[in-house]
């Protein structure tokens, strides 16, 4: 059996000897036996376990990865998959919601055009959302949506009797936009500037900056996923 250093697993990923120790300690990769002078004796399988746990910080997040590998470690092989599984569901809520929000833009004109409509033509009725609904819709809470209310995001009619929220097609689509790009990263200051151009029709070159931005992340979070597929499947093929 080939025995390894921690500097010989580190050399391949360009990382610390400490980081590899780190890695043990926190359970990425599977106890190493020591030597009688207390050295750490790494195998194939550390190297094959560090590989994949880097694999799938990229794919899943470091969090998520972490407890992926801990699944691996106490032999609870469905626990892992459900946890890639979930990553895999999320990832295509967002392609989900990066297509709608394309689509919400495509209508723009079309909205600006109903717009101005000649007085008297009867309007397109739609559903109002309270905020416990749409708080609901996006996966959030209402506390969330009351901040994006309040860095300008939101502007949500009120109930003329209970003076509740309500929010409308508009504030829907605003509010799927902004869950996006928080999701995606960006700054509140960042998604009120961008969700101010769509509401007012204005010019849509930052708003197209920023999906095609998070269109190339989801790219490249699915590879990342299936990447880590690879290593995940060599690691457990060597355990």
């Amino acid at each position: 059996m080939i025995t390894l250093r921690p500097t010989d697993l580190a050399r391949e990923h360009g990382i610390s000897a400490q980081a590899v120790r780190n890695y043990e300690r926190d359970g990425f990769l599977p106890p190493a036996e020591r030597t009688r002078s207390g050295y750490r004796i790494y195998t194939a399988v550390h190297a094959a376990a560090l590989r994949a746990f880097l694999a799938l910080v990229p794919a899943y997040g470091h969090a998520t990865g972490g407890q992926i590998m801990h699944a691996l470690h106490r032999d609870a092989l469905d626990d892992a998959l459900a946890l890639i599984d979930r990553g895999h569901h999320q990832l295509l809520r967002d392609r989900e919601t990066l297509d709608a929000v394309r689509k919400a833009v495509d209508h723009l004109t079309a909205e600006s055009v109903a717009a101005e409509a000649p007085a008297g033509a009867p309007a397109a009725s739609a559903e109002a959302r309270t905020i416990g609904e749409l708080a609901h819709r996006l996966g959030v809470t209402p506390a969330t949506l009351r901040k994006w209310e309040g860095a300008g995001i939101l502007v949500p009619a009120r109930d003329r009797v209970t003076g509740y929220r309500l929010f409308r097609t508009g504030d829907i689509r605003d509010a799927e936009l902004a869950h996006l790009l928080r999701r995606g990263g960006y700054p509140l200051d960042h998604i009120s500037t961008v969700v101010q151009q769509i509401r007012t029709a204005g010019g849509t070159d930052t708003l197209a900056d920023a999906l095609d931005d998070w269109q190339r992340k989801l790219t490249a979070r699915g590879l990342a996923m299936l990447g880590a597929a690879a290593l995940l499947d060599a690691y457990l093929r060597v355990r």
